[in-house]
């Protein structure tokens, strides 16, 4: 008969504890997973709008009318009707020149989409690439091909892919992701036909980042550029005020200043309100990497921006060849090697491993390691060599709960210590292109334990995170423009669904 010692006894013990322990959290996790996930199915109900009298509530912007405004083409009468009961919306053509519109209103559009959530009561452009995967993961194939379908609207009868259905934001984009939403949906619905059809609005799309303004001449790169005058109707005077003090008693180098500030009168120039509205366009609204309140923008030209450019220039390409168009498909892959190699060239970074954005009118990159630096590897842009050099900034860049989006602590939202769940998809995705799943499955795991963490104390999911400290609070954090962190969220919801997945999926791959 073996005898047991009172100290292998109680080794055996707390090995059994420990292991009781791991399962239980195991089974709280997964427990938690399910109610969020359930949370996410429930709220796509939620964020719909399918019906104008909800869909032109605006909390951003006091109106004491309804107006939806629709383009020259539609016919404004079978809209009336099919909307008879909705007899406190107005609908009205939109004028040739936006500019003379006098009281802002709702941008029509044919089918119903998600909204992002909060404060965000209309369709924006690169949400919806995220909110279109999320839509997917649950199995609501109408809703995402409705979601594609609007943008494709948008394109041939408003001009370009607005930052969202508002007239303000007539003049605006966003960042392109027209063509990755175009196939994650032919993936799931493989009609030639419909695809086929997307090709005109591509091409339009296309033309108009690859022109001037936004066309840079000489480097075969783009910027963003959103023209305007004045104020921004969705901000707060509050902001402008703020950036007024700012420049009036800070010397700032990162940018002429006299450019965007009349310090004879004590104003903000016509300039500063391009520059405003620019960086709003980038999607990082705001940041402080093209120097204070990113006014420095119209100067540069962005590594995301480029290179999700390239990424438009393969999938039409793949497009091309999915419809037995060898020829259209070589043009579009000259176009995208040509921007390839004017990557590397003007934002590739050799002595500091980062893709960093270039200033094309000083010519020289600016140095400022931002989380875009994993796009390229999510577009398999980066050599082996460079994607290694990335990865080493891993350990500056992850933290507790994710990774950060920049190294600088500015105030700004689209900085530390703040992470957003688009950039963990395109490092996640981008670490698993070139083999560190590793890295990949330890940062989709942080990032879902975030949401969980935020939705465990408030049963709701946000638009952003301190990753720092998991923390859902923002307004003590931000010392400019709007402070809040908006519930729903739209594009936390589909990340956190493609997050799980993934995780799902290399936990079986190991078993």
């Amino acid at each position: 008969m073996r005898i047991i010692s009172k100290g292998q006894y109680l080794y055996r013990s707390i090995l059994i504890l420990i292991l009781i322990l791991q399962k239980a959290l195991a089974s709280e996790i997964d427990n938690v997973n399910l109610q969020v996930t359930r949370y996410i199915d429930k709220s796509w109900s939620l964020l719909t709008r399918d019906n104008w009298v909800q869909s032109s509530e605006d909390p951003k912007l006091l109106t004491d009318e309804l107006i939806v405004y629709l383009p020259k083409d539609e016919n404004i009468k079978a809209v009336r009707q099919k909307n008879i009961k909705c007899s406190q919306i107005k609908f009205k053509y939109l004028p040739r020149d936006y500019t003379q519109i006098k009281k802002h209103g709702l941008l029509f559009l044919p089918y119903p989409y998600i909204v992002p959530g909060g404060r965000f009561n209309e369709m924006y452009a690169w949400d919806s690439f995220f909110i279109e995967l999320g839509l997917l993961n649950n199995n609501r194939f109408t809703l995402a091909k409705g979601m594609v379908d609007n943008l494709i609207y948008e394109v041939l009868n408003y001009g370009t892919i607005l930052n969202a259905n508002r007239t303000y934001y007539l003049g605006r984009t966003q960042p392109p992701v027209l063509t990755e939403m175009i196939l994650a949906y032919y993936q799931k619905d493989p009609n030639k036909l419909w695809l086929k059809s997307t090709l005109p609005a591509i091409k339009k799309l296309y033309h108009f980042w690859t022109s001037p303004p936004h066309a840079i001449p000489n480097i075969g790169l783009s910027r963003y550029y959103s023209d305007g005058e004045g104020p921004t109707p969705e901000e707060s005077p509050l902001y402008y005020e703020k950036v007024l003090n700012y420049f009036k008693t800070h010397s700032i180098t990162d940018y002429d200043k006299k450019l965007f500030y009349d310090n004879q009168h004590n104003k903000l120039t016509r300039f500063f309100y391009i520059a405003d509205r620019t960086i709003r366009e980038s999607g990082f609204d705001i940041t402080a990497k093209y120097g204070p309140f990113g006014i420095g923008i119209l100067d540069y030209a962005p590594v995301d921006l480029n290179v999700l450019l390239y990424k438009m220039e393969r999938d039409t390409q793949k497009i091309y060849e999915i419809l037995g168009d060898s020829k259209e498909a070589m043009l579009w892959k000259d176009r995208a090697n040509i921007r390839v190699n004017n990557i590397n060239r003007y934002l590739w970074d050799e002595s500091t491993g980062y893709y960093l954005d270039y200033d094309f009118k000083k010519k020289k990159r600016k140095f400022y390691p931002f989380v875009t630096t994993f796009y390229p590897l999510w577009a398999g842009i980066a050599s082996k060599e460079q994607a290694a050099a990335v990865v080493r900034h891993l350990p500056d860049l992850l933290k507790k709960g994710g990774i950060v989006t920049s190294l600088n602590n500015s105030g700004l939202q689209w900085d530390a210590p703040f992470g957003w769940a688009p950039m963990q998809y395109f490092a996640v995705l981008g670490l698993e292109k070139y083999g560190y799943k590793k890295f990949a499955i330890e940062i989709a795991g942080k990032f879902i334990n975030t949401v969980n963490s935020g939705f465990q104390k408030n049963h709701a999911i946000f638009e952003k995170y301190d990753v720092n400290t998991l923390s859902t609070r923002t307004d003590n954090k931000i010392k400019y423009s709007y402070a809040t962190n908006e519930i729903g969220f739209g594009w936390t919801n589909g990340v956190y669904l493609v997050f799980s997945k993934f995780l799902e999926q290399s936990t079986s791959v190991k078993d």
